[in-house]
């Protein structure tokens, strides 16, 4: 590639982290990295993970970008319509950050098998099942080649790569975390003020898993923000509040999946931290589907 320079977007997940170590070892600073803060990330998840790229020795730039992303999706309910909108952004931004960047000419991508199966579906009929934001659009509007150095390896092949580049235990072993993030796991509308509820419901989830060891033992987990209320108890008091899902899978590639089959007292303590802990929230149920025919995500 000579002294090109490539431009990629991190999201902090498996499969952008060891594409782009990939990429950096190869070739060092010509590898320029953006981590978007989209408004749809985890609790403290922006702060922690570009600190975590920053000791990797990356090139990244952070850019906040909540506020953007929460007024494209205002009013938006259909789960296809707010990945193409979160898809839109994305790459709007991306184009505004590149002008800076005269000479790249190469756009990396975490793009992993299932990601192109799923998005491009490779023999009959069959309908696209969803569409992934890191998969087409960008390329084509920036004029940049597109390299994929994981594009033919499923999510557990990824990180042996990963072990084998030396990248952190923690990072490796983090969950699959979905492209448009908590924007499907809230279903309906998007305001900042459901992602705050569904930030702290899913970071108690999240922090229980780990405490009870066993974080390691799913492939991946989140809370689901139900556009449901019900009526509970809180002391004397009748209350009218908001539904969680919590929602447990295993798998080796995400293209099949059974529910975890997590200790009942687990749950329970869960349940109890978060209805006890995040206003708002009055009832927690476990989803117990399986892919097929249900999705890991809701929508």
């Amino acid at each position: 590639m000579g002294e090109e320079h490539v431009l990629m977007a991190l999201s902090g997940g498996v499969d952008s982290t060891v594409g782009a170590v990939l990429l950096h070892q190869a070739i060092g600073s010509r590898l320029h990295c953006f981590f978007i803060d989209n408004g749809l990330l985890r609790k403290d998840e922006f702060q922690q993970v570009l600190t975590d790229y920053q000791h990797m020795g990356l090139n990244i730039k952070g850019v906040d970008a909540k506020d953007r992303f929460w007024s494209a999706l205002a009013g938006i309910s259909d789960p296809e319509t707010k990945r193409k909108i979160i898809g839109r952004e994305f790459i709007h931004l991306f184009e505004e950050e590149s002008r800076s960047l005269p000479g790249v000419s190469w756009l990396g991508q975490g793009t992993i098998y299932p990601d192109v199966i799923e998005s491009n579906p490779v023999q009959g009929p069959s309908a696209t099942i969803k569409s992934h934001h890191n998969v087409g659009g960008l390329p084509e509007k920036l004029h940049l080649k597109i390299i994929e150095p994981l594009r033919m390896l499923f999510k557990d092949e990824v990180r042996k790569v990963g072990m084998a580049l030396g990248i952190s235990e923690s990072l490796i072993k983090r969950h699959p975390f979905p492209g448009p993030g908590l924007a499907i796991r809230i279903l309906g509308e998007i305001t900042p003020e459901k992602v705050q509820l569904l930030q702290e419901a899913d970071a108690i989830y999240i922090r229980m898993l780990k405490e009870h060891n066993l974080y390691d033992q799913v492939w991946q987990a989140g809370t689901i923000l139900l556009p449901v209320q019900s009526v509970g108890v809180m002391g004397d008091e009748r209350t009218y509040e908001k539904a969680v899902a919590l929602r447990a899978v295993n798998s080796t590639d995400g293209m099949t999946a059974e529910w975890s089959k997590l200790p009942y007292e687990f749950l329970a303590d869960v349940s109890s931290e978060i209805i006890n802990r995040v206003k708002g929230i009055n009832r927690v149920v476990y989803d117990i589907s399986t892919k097929p025919p249900a999705t890991i995500e809701w929508e």
